[in-house]
């Protein structure tokens, strides 16, 4: 029994069909076929039935290809870690990020992070918040840059607090809310708060700020932070800005006006989020002390 022949034994769980098992392993039809044939004979079982249109695994196969699927993962992981000894930052890094932040927070970051680890390379995905921390656990991501707390508690899950990121209050410039100094997060709700869709993380966090559970006759939610601030501009209502997408805001200052929250405000914690089981993990540690000690302006330090 070879760890290949596990591979493509799995492979062809994964496709339930020789061909497109054969084309994910990059070896012919007949050597997959034959490589399973022969550790069927080593096991003494048939781990698919091969009489149906597509390979479906046997009771027994289906036991078989869950302990190969972890065989294969600790390999993996065994490679991973020699790799990372020689150096935690010469590899690559699928990193998952929520699009309250993504599009204001990268371009603060990526030209020092590629100068300090010029072979550290970053495959960025921007999701929301449960679909980073569903491909977190999947394995599809390395890690994910998220809003804290998150949704759930999960003890698979390793947390780096990187900064504290205020919220301003966005309001239409000609609007009477503008000439204040400060805002009170009361005011905003009267003034009518929009929010985004259901699904972003940001939205419940504007609904936690203003001590809401929801809000009544909510007839427009915006799509994305762009779109929210847009609305402002057109005069549709006021909102919560995060300090990084207020400071790259084309229009702020002509047709929306951003001002602080009064004393205690609002802010949000934005971390780092990685599995603690990560071959990955002293990578993990080194981008999150470096990101933490790279401060974006407009954001506050936290222990």
């Amino acid at each position: 029994m070879t760890l290949q022949e596990l591979r493509y034994v799995v492979a062809l769980a994964d496709t339930g069909h020789f061909g497109r098992a054969a084309e994910a392993c990059f070896v012919s039809q007949s050597t997959l076929s034959t490589q399973i044939r022969k550790l069927e004979d080593y096991l003494g079982l048939a781990l698919f039935d091969r009489s149906l249109k597509t390979a479906t695994l046997t009771p027994a196969g289906r036991e078989i290809v869950d302990s190969a699927r972890r065989i294969i993962e600790e390999t993996n992981r065994i490679h991973e870690l020699s790799q990372q000894i020689k150096d935690p930052m010469v590899r690559s890094v699928h990193l998952g990020i929520i699009p309250t932040l993504g599009p204001y927070y990268l371009p603060h970051v990526l030209p020092p992070l590629h100068e300090h680890f010029p072979k550290l390379r970053l495959f960025l995905r921007e999701e929301m918040t449960p679909h980073v921390l569903a491909h977190l656990t999947e394995g599809k991501l390395d890690a994910g840059l998220l809003a804290l707390p998150l949704p759930f508690d999960d003890p698979a899950m390793e947390i780096a607090p990187l900064f504290c990121e205020p919220f301003f209050a966005a309001v239409p410039a000609g609007h009477a809310l503008a000439a204040a100094k400060e805002v009170h997060i009361d005011e905003l709700v009267r003034a009518g708060l929009l929010l985004l869709e259901e699904g972003h993380c940001l939205r419940n966090q504007a609904l936690e700020a203003c001590r809401l559970e929801g809000l009544d006759n909510e007839e427009i939610r915006a799509t994305s932070l762009e779109t929210l601030r847009q609305m402002v501009g057109m005069g549709l209502g006021v909102t919560l800005i995060p300090a990084l997408a207020g400071m790259q805001s084309h229009d702020i200052g002509t047709r929306v006006a951003l001002r602080p929250l009064v004393a205690p405000g609002a802010s949000r914690i934005i971390g780092l989020v990685w599995r603690r089981r990560s071959p990955l993990a002293h990578t993990m540690e080194s981008l999150a002390k470096f990101l933490k000690e790279l401060l974006p302006p407009g954001t506050l330090a936290v222990e």
